[in-house]
């Protein structure tokens, strides 16, 4: 569960825009797209949610951050450590997985992680890529009318 706590922690080493392409409101809209996709597989829901605030909690700059999702996958460990989190050792292993390999254009992993790759890469409108299905996991993601809404939804467009 996503409590008050874990998001101010989150937010206060957050280093980059709250609101940036990184930030707040590409989270919320990789939340939207994760929740969307589980509805249609077996995803574990609460991985998923977590993947959202925390796969990009971890960046030190917008721009090629390669080792970013490994410090995500670490930080996750961490808040579980103080108490903030509370996940299954296996959950853990799928959202450190997640984080690690978000940005690496992998495409083969365990459905979980496979749907946290399509939610973050559904929104990379926000910087100007159009989501392209090879690139995406699930039957669900590639839908052309799936890419389309994610693609006006993270370019601004009001749905």
């Amino acid at each position: 569960m996503i409590t008050p706590a874990l998001m101010q922690h989150i937010r206060a080493q957050f280093r980059l825009d709250w609101q940036g392409i990184h930030g707040a409101p590409h989270w919320a809209r990789v939340m939207h797209h994760g929740l969307s996709l589980a509805r249609q597989t077996s995803a574990d829901v609460e991985v998923i949610r977590l993947f959202a605030v925390l796969h990009d909690s971890q960046r030190r700059h917008d721009g090629d951050d390669r080792a970013h999702g490994a410090r995500a996958a670490e930080y996750a460990w961490l808040l579980r450590d103080e108490g903030l989190m509370h996940l299954s050792d296996e959950q853990l292993d799928l959202l450190s997985a997640a984080c690690n390999g978000h940005s690496d254009g992998l495409i083969e992993a365990d459905i979980t992680v496979q749907v946290c790759w399509d939610s973050d890469r559904l929104d990379l409108g926000r910087v100007g890529i159009r989501p392209d299905p090879r690139y995406l996991c699930t039957h669900e993601a590639k839908r052309p009318a799936r890419i389309e809404r994610a693609w006006r939804w993270s370019q601004g467009v009001r749905l």
